[in-house]
């Protein structure tokens, strides 16, 4: 089931790693599933539209999903703390909102641990194990603090240049709030290690998701400049995007620096190492999004302000899998979803790694010739309802399904489709098609129609706000279909954690 952390209920103006969360896996448990797929959790904000895929780190996590619940259990927050923390919150996610009351129960928690924080060896272990992209984050985010929140290519030249003065300097200066960035990291990591864990209990993976790009602002790329198509003042000079598609006439202008993959080659691509790793030990499995750009990527010349004028660039192929793989199997999977040609196929496949298919995808002209169309799904792909960028199954029924399509769907499904079964009938599709995982959303498994969409690709704001209001709503009735579909279809067999295992 695929479900945003920041959708979960919650009185802090966003879900979080807490006790909603093991709630939740909770009702996957008792519905028979086996894995839980979530958004990307690095650090964002208001200003670049909340959007997971558009954040200040590669590595971080977002001190939103911190959870005030656990940090009472853990003696962080005293139960007064925690209960003036809440607040009356809309049925959207309230970023601002949720923002500051993690900042201030996060403050609270520094102010009362500062003095003992260094002399505790597992906030210690943490430094140095992390140490490789945790002090430039937290002088990052420090030094932005600062600065009055501009971008990094605004700072004192020193700062912005990384001079060894400036930052031995700058990091003097700001030493209170450096270490009060390293503890809400340190809480984020130790309540999603928390969470996993009890997930595996359960006997679900996690499923977590990379972006492909990262922010031009962003301690990656302030601290990595080698590694971005940059020009000699750290703009960017090859914005990253997407060519005409399904979902944009103009194509979509993402304005990310793309990789400067020569230099990346010369390091042994030793950042994406990293990376890649670092994701694969946060989670059972990882989702790479925009898979298709390892192959070729499309680049837009700076000053331009559509990406319909870009060319494909080659990307680093299977070299760099190779070079993180070092030998052993990597639980990745791949987003190829958009314009995938044949090399991105060939490059999937090359390297195990299943791909994603989307059965609204499947229902156009002509239906039964498309690689989404649930029967046609082959067996190392992952098969679903609907996704965060898409709309709801119930939302694309109303909206966006043509009478041709309607048609279409009615003679695969051997029934007349309607707004009040079309959701549930889009997952059976999803549950019988030959795919190695059949994943459903959470709106879908309740039958929601647009008003619940996550995402609409190409716009900058308005997105990421749905919300689950009560997890009351995922009712034991609703956890028996689930197991009558999985038994129906065979999928009852299947034992995490070797599903993927296709």
């Amino acid at each position: 089931m695929l479900l945003p952390v920041s959708a979960l209920p919650s009185p802090y103006g966003s879900g979080d790693l807490g006790p909603e969360a093991e709630k939740f896996a909770e009702f996957l448990r008792a519905a028979g599933l086996h894995y839980w797929q979530i958004l990307p959790l690095n650090p964002t904000a208001p200003s670049l539209g909340n959007s997971p895929y558009s954040g200040f780190s590669a590595f971080a996590g977002w001190e939103l999903y911190v959870s005030p619940s656990l940090m009472f259990e853990d003696g962080l927050l005293t139960r007064q703390d925690l209960d003036s923390l809440k607040a009356s919150c809309g049925s959207a996610v309230d970023y601002p909102k949720a923002l500051a009351l993690k900042g201030e129960a996060l403050g609270r928690a520094f102010a009362a641990r500062e003095s003992r924080l260094l002399d505790d060896p597992d906030f210690g272990g943490f430094l140095s194990y992390n140490g490789t992209w945790l002090n430039d984050y937290a002088l990052f985010m420090s030094s932005k603090a600062s600065l009055g929140g501009g971008p990094w290519t605004s700072w004192p030249q020193d700062l912005r240049d990384r001079r060894e003065e400036a930052l031995r300097s700058w990091g003097m200066r700001l030493e209170r709030p450096i270490l009060r960035v390293k503890f809400g990291q340190w809480l984020f990591f130790r309540h999603l290690t928390r969470l996993k864990a009890s997930l595996a209990e359960h006997g679900i993976g996690l499923i977590g998701d990379a972006p492909f790009y990262v922010n031009h602002d962003s301690a990656d790329v302030w601290s990595n400049r080698g590694l971005f198509a940059l020009d000699g003042d750290g703009e960017t000079s090859l914005m990253a995007g997407v060519p005409p598609d399904y979902y944009s006439e103009d194509g979509q202008l993402w304005g990310n620096p793309v990789y400067d993959w020569p230099r990346h080659r010369e390091s042994g691509y030793a950042w994406w190492k990293s990376r890649i790793l670092h994701n694969l030990g946060l989670y059972d499995w990882t989702r790479l999004d925009h898979f298709r750009a390892f192959a070729a990527f499309w680049g837009v010349e700076k000053g331009e302000s559509t990406a319909k004028s870009g060319k494909w660039f080659p990307g680093p192929g299977a070299e760099l899998f190779g070079a993180a793989s070092q030998g052993r199997p990597l639980n990745i999977i791949a987003e190829d979803l958009g314009m995938i040609t044949p090399d991105v196929t060939s490059l999937r496949r090359s390297l195990g790694f299943p791909g994603m298919r989307v059965l609204q995808f499947g229902a156009g002209d002509p239906t039964g010739l498309s690689i989404n169309c649930p029967f046609r799904i082959e067996p190392d792909n992952l098969a679903y309802s609907s996704t965060h960028d898409s709309n709801t199954a119930r939302g694309w029924w109303r909206q966006e399904l043509d009478p041709d399509g309607r048609k279409a769907l009615d003679i695969l499904l051997g029934f007349k489709a309607a707004e009040e079964n079309v959701a549930r009938a889009m997952i059976g599709l999803a549950w019988t098609s030959p795919g190695a995982v059949a994943f459903a959303t959470v709106q879908d498994a309740l039958n929601l129609d647009e008003r619940s969409r996550v995402n609409v690709p190409g716009t900058a704001w308005g997105n990421w706000e749905w919300r689950l209001q009560d997890l009351a709503a995922l009712t034991p009735r609703l956890a028996e279909d689930f197991l009558e579909l999985g038994a129906a279809s065979g999928r009852d067999n299947c034992a995490h954690p070797n599903i993927l295992a296709y």
